[in-house]
């Protein structure tokens, strides 16, 4: 199959151009480039434009003849969408109004969306199911919501046949610790720790360490990317037969802050700075994912849910690559 990928050259996109490469399918990516890194896809064909440009993306979808489109090109920062909630709502929701515009004037009806969980907003339950309410408390959050509402009701049109994939916490690197997490500025846990370990940050902070939690830190539920990846794959494959796909995607359970910056210590050899500061507001204690949905219908399951192979890929990828991608 012919599937765009918008964002594609972004650290999960470029992960799931490779695995829709070897799976088979041909991979197109599409990507403004303002997050992205051309290196990570050197290989795919590769349009470099923007998801507000409409007469591109009709472009595009016709010489390539696509069949199917994977969206990853997102703002993803939870705080800076509270600064910018015009700049959050334009990139994650006008544009993606753009591409499914586009796609309904070309005839294309397949679409594998990258969702959040931050839909759930701060959750009286967890594991989180798919069933939990959604009370986004960010504009990245609402803004993500908003398309998927958007999807939600295209598809009962009988035009569009969409899988909106939530995500818990992304991280690892993919193909043997080739294709790597590089963000300017980052801001996810495990690279920021492993900054840290490789002496280009002064020290790795912990916001609260009095939590309910087994040793007073955050919990968060991590993914590696591969795995992500192959729920594309799988989430994919079902849209020939299915409209509508809702899916958490987590290994089920959780690691805490502390337990995040041991095994990078482990792993790495290093020792680092860690400082223990004041709660940030919004943090909830525990997020995890209940993933039993996507396991039962996609057949799907975490082949590397163990956080020390998680964090030996993500490693090995920035002790070769320590100044990220070479564009």
């Amino acid at each position: 199959m012919a599937v765009l990928i918008a964002g594609g050259a972004g650290y999960i996109g470029s992960n799931m151009t490779f695995m829709l490469a070897q799976s088979g399918h041909e991979p197109v990516v599409y990507d403004n480039l303002s997050k992205g890194h051309r290196q990570a896809v050197k290989d795919v064909p590769f349009v470099r434009g923007d998801l507000a440009d409409y007469d591109l993306i009709v472009q595009t979808l016709r010489k390539y003849k696509i069949e199917a489109v994977m969206h990853f090109a997102a703002f993803i920062e939870v705080g800076e969408s509270m600064d910018f909630p015009l700049k959050y709502y334009q990139n994650n929701f006008c544009n993606t109004h753009n591409l499914l515009n586009a796609m309904e004037q070309v005839g294309v009806n397949k679409f594998v969306f990258s969702s959040t969980a931050a839909v759930y907003g701060m959750p009286e339950v967890v594991p989180i199911t798919e069933d939990a309410p959604k009370i986004p408390i960010n504009p990245y959050g609402q803004s993500k919501l908003a398309v998927e509402n958007l999807c939600h009701f295209q598809s009962q049109t009988g035009k569009l046949n969409y899988a909106a994939l939530r995500y818990f916490n992304a991280c690892g690197a993919g193909q043997n610790g080739t294709l790597g997490e590089d963000h300017s500025p980052e801001s996810h846990l495990i690279p920021l720790i492993i900054q840290a370990a490789m002496g280009k940050r002064e020290d790795i902070k912990i916001f609260g360490t009095d939590y309910p939690t087994p040793d007073g830190t955050c919990i968060r539920d991590y993914i590696h990317i591969e795995d992500l990846c192959k729920a594309h794959l799988l989430a994919l494959d079902k849209l020939n037969d299915k409209t509508e796909l809702v899916y958490n995607l987590g290994n089920g359970k959780g690691y805490s802050v502390s337990q995040v910056i041991d095994t990078v210590k482990k792993v790495s050899g290093k020792d680092f700075k860690v400082t223990k500061t004041e709660r940030r507001p919004g943090d909830p204690p525990v997020l995890t994912a209940d993933a039993a949905k996507a396991e039962k219908e996609l057949g799907w399951k975490p082949d590397y849910p163990e956080l020390e192979r998680i964090i030996e890929s993500a490693w090995k990828w920035h002790n070769q690559n320590p100044d990220g991608y070479k564009d």
